[in-house]
């Protein structure tokens, strides 16, 4: 499936025994229901483009779908940009996030999932109109519809994690947006899933308070009231103080003390979450009085 590319993707494909799908340039969703709807088999195992299977990785999803109560399965990660700091971030983030997760679960992400074609015919496959968090939406309609969602943590894909800075910053601003959306459209999910707890789905939202209090207390400060920082300070501290759970488990597991620096990432990523959540509101509400 190939939404868009610029380089040689077709050419290159061309060489292996494999069917090649031109996209429409309409996101991933629209991209995987082309996908999807052209694959002739029973099952679906979604990778993401920029995945690389472990040999492995398939054998280890397809024993949960002996259970026809299983709509899809899904597996973790491995990487293949270690020698990025932000990557690593990344990628230990996940995969301690991963390693607590049980195999029954209300989340599935699409990098590397397996979904029952029945499931997406009966469901309609993804939701088009998400450009982001479509993997989230997807799995909550597949259990309003009685199927359980599996989790196999051994089943890995390795993935180009993001690497610099600005763009990975400006994804999870994306990501906060279509959230957003996501939880609205879907109420019983905001106060956290089998991936998220409800501390980090506050930390976008008390981010926003935090930059509030801050433009507030500057301009207290330019009338002569230096105590108006001590609010914007509070919620700074709190928003700080979220991250070292995370960042001692890393630290933990990991040993290593580039893994403080997770608590500095935590902290920021969550501004442009928030800041994209805003946004996301928003649109949300312009939409809901456009079509009211």
């Amino acid at each position: 499936m190939d939404d868009g590319s610029t380089d040689k993707t077709a050419s290159i494909v061309s060489e292996f025994p494999v069917r090649y799908l031109p996209g429409n340039g309409r996101g991933p969703g629209a991209a995987r229901n082309i996908g999807w709807r052209a694959a002739k088999g029973t099952l679906v195992w979604f990778v993401d483009a920029d995945c690389v299977a472990e040999p492995d990785a398939l054998p280890r999803l397809l024993p949960h779908l002996r259970d026809p109560s299983v709509g899809g399965v899904g597996g973790s990660y491995g990487t293949m940009t270690a020698d990025s700091l932000l990557s690593c971030l990344i990628h230990e983030e996940i995969v301690e996030r991963h390693r607590v997760m049980g195999s029954r679960v209300n989340f599935l992400a699409t990098f590397n999932v397996i979904y029952r074609r029945n499931v997406l015919d009966q469901i309609g496959g993804f939701d088009e109109r998400f450009l982001k968090a479509q993997d989230a939406e997807l799995a909550f309609r597949a259990m309003d519809a009685g199927y359980e969602l599996r989790f196999e943590f051994e089943s890995r894909v390795r993935h180009f994690h993001p690497t610099r800075w600005t763009s990975y910053l400006r994804t999870q601003r994306q990501q906060g947006y279509w959230r957003v959306w996501l939880h609205l459209s879907h109420h019983g999910h905001a106060t956290g899933d089998s991936y998220s707890s409800l501390g980090d789905h506050l930390q976008p939202p008390l981010a926003m308070l935090t930059l509030f209090a801050v433009v507030t207390a500057g301009v207290g400060h330019a009338i002569g009231r230096p105590e108006a920082w001590w609010p914007a300070l509070g919620l700074a501290a709190i928003l700080a103080a979220l991250q070292w759970p995370m960042t001692l488990r890393l630290l933990l597991r990991t040993r290593r003390g580039r893994y403080l620096c997770y608590a500095v990432m935590g902290f920021f990523r969550a501004m442009w979450r928030g800041m994209g959540m805003t946004q996301g509101l928003v649109g949300y509400l312009l939409r809901m009085k456009r079509t009211a």
